[in-house]
């Protein structure tokens, strides 16, 4: 962290980090960042009236405190983070961090990795996506990679808990905004590099460009873990320090598996020469799986109890959720909302699917996010599905039937009479089940493990799981 100037005496007593002016009190140091949305120069006067004596910016502002010290920094992100650790103890050097990054797999890999290695015995933590896990003790968060503040407190808790292990999603926000500056990763893991994010980054370079940081700025300690079948994971290794490691189905590796058998009840694997039946669906968890496997053995696990707790391993919430109604309807919820991912889902169930049924897919595009990939979803949905339904994602502030009319630019003329338009996702699963027989298979993507919709500034319960699955039951009465 390179400090510029101060003004006022360093000798002074911390007892809070904050970078929101709300959270601040008596000895609280105000980190004043500029965000997307808010500049935090701005609060620097409401934090030192709630009791900052410290406020570190990266810039004076025109009028000072003689009672307050400020610190002029290069980058307030990386000031933060660095700030932080060393504020809880720098709790990442006292147990064995590694991060997952990539466009899709990393809430899959996290989780599954920190319930194997529960299994194993020992004591985990997970931040993921949907939670931070500190062993068996639960707390709620919400952004892939939450903010430095948050992971350093957690991983203190951690350490206090006498956690050994922690999985971390790393998402390409999180490195850009620098919350990985100041933590200590015994490895990481690049799953692959797919459309996504481009409302955030200018290009798919600078996106690819962000992820590679994460792995520049890995220790000679660590492991650096790489899809090698994706064209991007040799572009991750280029200029890392850290022990260099590949896995891959269709390519020369360092971990290599073979799918044996794809059905919806699972999937028949050899790994290593040792075969495995799992029941997670698809040749994208094939490779999550792959991950894990090499990520267990390269932590020190014993190779034949990691393929006996892999075979053990559910699928987590919201990702190819699996379920049959009595009336013989199978439905799939499924998080993808990007191309990829959703080229993944669908190719999956048309590989194991027998042809005698219909692929009934639901899917949106979330409001406020990356606009170039709705046609690229609406084209993928028309061509790997018999019948599309689009629908609302989370809106946001925008007008969801603008946004499906941006999706349908993606059908081609001879896929437009397989497709209609419902606003209202609820009706829109509603008529995906009136259409469906016994055997057919509805897709409802987009949302996954999500449990509300945003429409506007209103966030509202919403689970697809749950809402197709009373559905499908309640049309069998």
């Amino acid at each position: 962290m390179a400090v510029d100037s101060i003004i006022g005496t360093t000798d002074l007593p911390i007892d809070r980090v904050a970078f929101d002016s709300r959270r601040t009190e008596v000895n609280s140091l105000f980190v004043a960042q500029k965000g997307l949305l808010f500049d935090g120069n701005e609060f620097i006067e409401k934090a030192i009236e709630n009791g900052s004596v410290a406020i570190i910016c990266e810039k004076f502002p025109e009028r000072t405190n003689i009672n307050v010290t400020y610190i002029r920094v290069r980058d307030t992100n990386e000031a933060l983070a660095i700030i932080a650790s060393n504020f809880y103890g720098n709790p990442s050097e006292k147990l064995k961090l590694v991060g997952v990054t990539g466009t899709n797999g990393k809430t899959t890999i996290a989780t599954l990795l920190y319930k194997l290695f529960r299994k194993y015995g020992y004591k985990v933590g997970l931040l993921s996506t949907i939670k931070i896990m500190i062993d068996d003790k639960e707390q709620e968060t919400s952004h892939t990679t939450p903010d430095s503040v948050t992971v350093n407190k957690a991983l203190a808790k951690m350490v206090k808990e006498d956690v050994e292990f922690c999985f971390m999603e790393v998402s390409s926000h999180g490195i850009h905004q620098k919350r990985t500056a100041g933590l200590n990763f015994e490895g990481g893991i690049f799953t692959n590099l797919t459309h996504d994010h481009l409302d955030y980054h200018n290009s798919f370079s600078e996106y690819r460009d962000v992820k590679k940081s994460f792995f520049d700025n890995l220790p000679k300690s660590a492991f650096a873990l790489v899809n090698i079948d994706d064209k991007n994971g040799a572009v991750m290794l280029q200029n890392t320090k850290a022990k260099k490691y590949t896995y891959a189905l269709k390519t020369i590796a360092d971990f290599k598996l073979k799918i044996l058998e794809n059905q919806f009840g699972g999937l028949l694997l050899n790994i290593d020469n040792q075969e495995v039946w799992v029941k997670l669906i698809g040749a994208f968890n094939a490779y999550n799986l792959l991950a894990i496997y090499a990520t267990s053995e390269l932590l020190g696990l014993e190779k034949l109890e990691i393929l006996r707790l892999l075979s053990e391993l559910e699928n987590v919430d919201g990702r190819f959720q699996h379920a049959v109604s009595t009336s013989g309807v199978n439905s799939i919820v499924d998080y993808a909302h990007t191309p990829d991912a959703l080229k993944n889902v669908l190719e999956t169930i048309n590989a194991i699917r027998s042809y005698n049924e219909q692929v009934i897919t639901v899917v949106g595009c979330g409001g406020d996010r990356d606009r170039t990939k709705r046609p690229k979803m609406g084209h993928i949905a028309s061509v790997l599905s018999n019948q599309v339904v689009f629908t609302s994602d989370n809106p946001r502030s925008e007008d969801p039937e603008q946004i499906i009319k941006e999706v349908e630019k993606g059908v081609a003329p001879e896929n437009f009479k397989k497709t209609i338009s419902i606003t209202d996702r609820k009706q829109a699963i509603k008529t995906a089940c009136k259409l469906a027989v016994s055997g057919d298979i509805i897709l409802i993507a987009g949302k996954g493990h999500e449990t509300y919709q945003i429409i506007g500034s209103v966030k509202s319960d919403f689970d697809d799981f749950k809402i197709v699955n009373e559905i499908l039951e309640e049309l069998n009465k």
